[in-house]
């Protein structure tokens, strides 16, 4: 205290204040000293409040800075995949830029392809139908060659079937001269009148199925198919031949097959194919010493196999394929027309099968002919 009263004794003499008025400013300094150092202490307190915020604030950025540099880093990475993406995209582009314009490109030759396609078709079925026309026409030209060939072997066969009509007439007559001749005599027997008069008709039947079987060849009609059997064909084409067989003097040995032999097609065609293969067999004997013709036949393997020979002078070598030419001849100047055999390898194609000619030097020719067989239960059907 005494220091404090000396103090203030000295300020006093020094302010030239009075010692009691020195001591209540001195109360009234320290006061405020004592405010001022609590308002200090107050803050330096709020100070270390505000520098521990200041320092937690800090580590939370420090933090978030950290956290903003993985962002970044993120960023960086998802700008580099999502340049790469954009230059892929840039790239996926133009190259569908490039198939669009192939694509029209291809579009529009798609379409010229198509127009073409159109004309193509157009033309297609133009010479469809021209070709329709033209096989119809062929078709038609090779009926009327055949019927051409079947009118000129009956022209050939007219001779030899004049005789055989001949025969018949003649014993009509003859039977009918007799009952003419009883019943003028005043003899009436019926027994021996019916008994002539069957035989008569019996000769009737006779000559009417001669003329039948010449109507029935030469007759042109649609060509149909149906089962036939190669014996009756072979059979019927020798009936017609027969006199003219006769007439020249050739034997006639048929060796047919063990059992009977069936094919599909027609019977007229396979006929004349028969009467042309024989026709064309007397041709070759008309100078022959030994004139015969021998006809096998043979069942192999699903296929009928007739052998027709002749014991004539053959064929000259190199004209085995020739023959079935049309036109192709080998006999002289106006005794053929060199169609019979070539309208018989057509009516044998027609058939689905095969006909060839084997001529050793001097043992004359053998035509080979192999049809398909068929059975006997096939319906009627026209001839493609």
């Amino acid at each position: 205290m005494a220091t404090e009263a000396e103090a203030v004794t000295e300020a006093s003499a020094a302010g030239g204040f009075e010692p009691g008025e020195t001591r209540e400013r001195l109360r009234e300094q320290v006061a405020q000293l004592e405010a001022r150092v609590r308002q200090a202490e107050e803050r330096r307190r709020a100070l270390l409040h505000i520098m521990g915020d200041l320092h937690e604030s800090n580590k939370r950025l420090a933090d978030q800075r950290k956290a903003m540099l993985h962002i970044l880093g993120d960023y960086e990475r998802d700008r580099s995949r999502l340049a790469r993406q954009t230059e892929r995209l840039d790239s996926s582009r133009r190259a569908l830029l490039h198939i669009l314009q192939d694509s029209h490109k291809s579009n529009l030759r798609l379409e010229e392809t198509r127009k073409a396609m159109i004309h193509i078709m157009g033309d297609l079925r133009e010479t469809t139908v021209e070709m329709e026309r033209r096989e119809q026409e062929l078709r038609d030209k090779q009926e009327q060659l055949v019927q051409a060939g079947k009118l000129a072997t009956l022209g050939e066969l007219t001779t030899g079937v004049a005789h055989e009509l001949n025969n018949p007439l003649n014993n009509i007559g003859l039977f009918i001269g007799n009952i003419v001749d009883h019943i003028r005599m005043g003899e009436m027997e019926e027994d021996r009148i019916i008994a002539d008069l069957e035989k008569a008709l019996g000769q009737v039947g006779k000559a009417s199925e001669i003329i039948s079987h010449l109507r029935t060849f030469g007759r042109a009609s649609a060509v149909t198919v149906e089962a036939v059997s190669i014996e009756d064909v072979i059979a019927r084409a020798l009936s017609l031949m027969q006199e003219q067989l006769r007439l020249r003097q050739i034997d006639v040995e048929v060796d047919l097959c063990a059992e009977e032999a069936v094919v599909i097609g027609n019977a007229i065609q396979l006929e004349q194919v028969f009467i042309n293969l024989i026709t064309n067999a007397c041709d070759a004997l008309h100078e022959s010493e030994r004139k015969s013709i021998t006809i096998q036949c043979a069942v192999e393997e699903g296929h009928v196999r007739i052998a027709l020979s002749d014991s004539g002078p053959g064929i000259p070598a190199g004209l085995e394929q020739r023959i079935f030419d049309p036109f192709f001849t080998t006999k002289e100047v106006g005794t053929g027309t060199g169609l019979g055999l070539s309208i018989t390898y057509g009516i044998i194609k027609e058939h689905g099968g095969t006909i060839s000619v084997e001529s050793p030097p001097g043992e004359g020719a053998c035509f080979l002919v192999e049809l398909p067989l068929g059975n006997d239960d096939v319906p009627e059907r026209a001839l493609l």
